[in-house]
């Protein structure tokens, strides 16, 4: 019986080595970035190169999650936030989770939690 291979995670990875960053891409003729590795470009479908983003970023909208999702013990706070000349990804907020970070608040990766992106907010 064929075997099929395990499905690549689809959560950005963050790279820690030099402080943290995405791993992702971007397109050689549009630049257009992206928090994941790609055959092609998403946008215009061009060559894509391996890229790093981060480590600061600006929160574009959050919320805090009261249910339990999987094993996360709730309340925990969600964020899309745009890395600086990078994508818009969606991480976990570091802290207690009571409350999530007003739009346009700066924020910078943190080491990744059981394979989640996690920014804690700049004060």
């Amino acid at each position: 019986m064929h075997k099929e291979p395990p499905m690549p995670d689809p959560r950005p990875q963050v790279d820690t080595h030099e402080g943290p960053a995405v791993l992702g891409a971007a397109c050689r003729s549009c630049g257009h970035p992206m928090a994941t590795q790609r055959p092609v470009c998403a946008a215009c479908g061009g060559e894509v190169v391996p890229a790093k983003f981060g480590p600061s970023g600006t929160v574009y909208a959050s919320t805090v999650v009261r249910i339990a999702v999987g094993n996360r013990t709730p309340p925990y706070a969600l964020a899309y936030v745009d890395l600086d000349d990078g994508p818009r990804i969606l991480a976990h907020v570091a802290g207690n989770g009571a409350s999530a970070p007003p739009v346009a608040s700066r924020v910078r990766l943190v080491a990744p939690a059981d394979g989640d992106v996690v920014v804690e907010v700049m004060s």
